[in-house]
């Protein structure tokens, strides 16, 4: 009797960790509505895949970008402004002003990426590789910040800040 109380309750945990995953995931109607050019703050974009998008001037405000393929997508002056960009791929990405300001980076690739102007003001970047990134003209960037990046000899950088090399 026992055995078959414990293993009941291993079936409900499951399944309610299955429901809670699933809540999680991604939402594939937010992703195909901001794929075909829309705004969506605060959406569920989980593992969207812009890569070789152009998506200029759009509000991805606290969205949940983690994970998500950015990789050669023009987004040139769109708000991610406290949004999750924890592990995304932006490798050769045009970010040209784009406001960074609160988001969590985590693990983020921007190898290869243009930068300039962008806003990483209070921004996590904690693991991001910025190999080949062009941001010598990108705003609200500390010291403190770029301690927990890293970088190679072709980034540039705003003057007086450097980053340690990913090698």
């Amino acid at each position: 009797m026992r055995t078959l109380t414990l293993a009941a309750a291993a079936a409900i945990a499951l399944t309610v960790f299955v429901a809670a995953e699933k809540a999680a995931a991604q939402n594939a109607a937010q992703i195909e509505h901001s794929r075909d050019g829309a705004s969506c703050p605060h959406c569920n974009l989980f593992q969207a895949d812009f890569s070789n998008l152009e998506l200029k001037s759009r509000d991805f405000a606290g969205a949940r970008l983690r994970q998500a393929d950015m990789s050669a997508a023009v987004m040139n002056y769109t708000t991610m402004a406290g949004a999750d960009l924890r592990d995304v791929n932006a490798y050769g990405a045009v970010f040209t002003g784009v406001s960074f300001a609160g988001a969590n980076l985590t693990n983020a690739s921007f190898v290869g990426t243009y930068l300039e102007g962008a806003n990483f003001r209070g921004a996590n970047l904690s693991g991001v590789n910025f190999s080949g990134a062009e941001m010598d003209r990108a705003l609200g960037l500390t010291q403190a910040q770029l301690n927990e990046a890293c970088g190679d000899d072709s980034t540039t950088l705003p003057r007086g800040l450097r980053l340690r090399s990913c090698s």
